[in-house]
């Protein structure tokens, strides 16, 4: 769905009753079961693993997990903002989180989605779709190489094509489109870390870069909104002109954690401040409009089982595990430094 330039969605109406399903459910118990002591949040298969609440929405220094998303709808709907786990665990602990949250007051009815991946337990990898980048210096198969599933977290969504931004990438030190200063850049570097940083490399990155991919300008940076977010032209064509749409970004924690988040309804200002209230202080754009946002994650029993996080119904949960179109980016458990992206 999209709405005309003349036609925004109307404020208010009626309010959810409940927010779809994601991550793990709760485990149930065998009737004959006797009382154990519960396990810990941090292991606990199936359970909420949120950390305790903070103004901010941030971190909790203690655990390092993400602090529940404050709701702005008051009352809450059941597990609105808390993070749950979704896929196995590594290293004693959930490498990936999922939470859900209305994330604007006069719209209730729209429900963002958003990923917290812990840097410490995972590695990120962007790969090159059939088509986008155009130049890619190496296309590969354009989906999850099958010698890398059995390691396989999750998978999202990159940006904009490059005839529309003109953002450049990146793979193992090789260009596929040649990087602009300025621009808004999702770093992985071959220690392990991941970052947005605001790039002013020149148009090809050194080798301590496993991956480089831009997408216009920072959404968010140092907790900042970015004053040129109600300039409409500079952040993306939306279908029929419309005010509010489908749009995904990507934020960077106080921990250094890459956060994922894709909404409908949005505009690029909302975008910033439900990424924001996830807790980024860092944050960019990436693609819009209803046809691309993927949030996908998999579990591992007897095979791959991929979950759709992101409820789009133009794109299958078996996307990036045959060739798509475009590029994409792969969460993978961790094997060695220093970090490439396989290929294989």
């Amino acid at each position: 769905m999209y709405y005309g330039w003349l036609t925004a969605p109307r404020t208010g109406g009626p309010a959810l009753a409940k927010l779809p399903p994601i991550g793990l459910p709760p485990p149930t118990p065998p009737p004959t079961a006797r009382p154990t002591a519960p396990p810990s949040a941090a292991t606990a298969p199936g359970v909420a693993v949120t950390a305790p609440a903070t103004p901010s929405g941030h971190s909790s220094p203690a655990s390092g997990l993400p602090a529940a998303v404050q709701p702005v709808i008051s009352p809450a709907l059941p597990n609105e903002g808390i993070w749950r786990p979704t896929g196995p665990d590594v290293a004693g602990g959930p490498p990936v989180l999922v939470t859900e949250f209305r994330p604007e007051a006069s719209y209730p009815r729209m429900v963002a989605y958003v990923a917290w991946f812990d840097h410490t337990r995972t590695q990120l990898a962007y790969y090159p779709g059939r088509y986008e980048p155009p130049r890619a210096a190496v296309r590969g198969s354009a989906q999850v190489p099958v010698g890398q599933r059995g390691r396989l977290i999750a998978t999202f969504n990159a940006g904009f094509i490059f005839t529309d931004g003109r953002n450049g990438s990146s793979d193992n030190g090789l260009t596929n489109e040649p990087l602009k200063d300025g621009l808004a850049t999702l770093v992985g570097y071959r220690d392990g870390r991941v970052d947005i940083v605001i790039w002013h490399g020149g148009p090809d990155p050194g080798p301590q870069y496993a991956f480089t991919r831009q997408s216009l300008p920072p959404i968010v940076w140092d907790n900042q909104l970015n004053p040129a977010l109600k300039d409409r032209g500079l952040w993306g064509a939306t279908l029929g002109n419309a005010i509010r749409v489908w749009r995904t970004g990507a934020g960077i924690d106080r921990n250094g954690n890459l956060i994922y988040a894709a909404a409908n309804g949005q505009t690029v200002e909302s975008l910033a401040r439900l990424l924001q209230q996830a807790g980024a202080i860092k944050a960019m754009q990436l693609d819009i409009n209803p046809e691309w946002p993927s949030l996908i994650t998999y579990r591992h029993q007897q095979g791959l089982v991929p979950d759709k996080i992101v409820p789009n119904w133009q794109q299958s949960a078996s996307r990036y595990l045959v060739p798509d179109d475009r590029d994409f980016f792969a969460v993978y458990t961790p094997l060695i430094t220093p970090v490439t992206v396989p290929f294989k």
